[in-house]
């Protein structure tokens, strides 16, 4: 089987609004996904992050930097502002050039997101 593009998706959230959580969510997140699919550094094409409207004391990109992944592609946004929706949240999509089939791939939702997706395997 030939490499495909691939995306992996995980969610965290934090306690407090602070440099310290945001970053250290943020690298525990990149590493969960990382080793639950046995993804190599060399095969990561590009990392999106978005973050609730009610974080403002880092960019998750930041983190992800200096956790070793400066020559990766980061960018950030801004989550939707929907009603109901989970607080404190930092979103993950992590695109990956892997031989592995889509329904292999293992999405990661920790701390107060560990209830997001269900439906997709973890």
């Amino acid at each position: 089987m030939s490499a495909s593009v691939r995306a992996l998706r995980g969610a965290t959230t934090v306690d407090v609004d602070s440099v310290e959580q945001i970053q250290q969510r943020t690298v525990d997140l990149l590493t969960a996904m990382v080793e639950r699919n046995g993804v190599d550094h060399e095969d990561i094409i590009s990392v999106l992050f978005t973050a609730t409207d009610d974080l403002h004391s880092a960019f998750p990109a930041t983190a992800a930097r200096h956790a070793g992944f400066g020559d990766v592609p980061l960018i950030c946004a801004r989550e939707l502002d929907i009603v109901g929706a989970t607080p404190m949240c930092i979103r993950i999509m992590m695109h990956i050039s892997t031989e592995r089939a889509r329904a292999e791939l293992r999405h990661v939702y920790l701390e107060g997101a560990a209830g997001l997706r269900d439906d997709l395997p973890g």
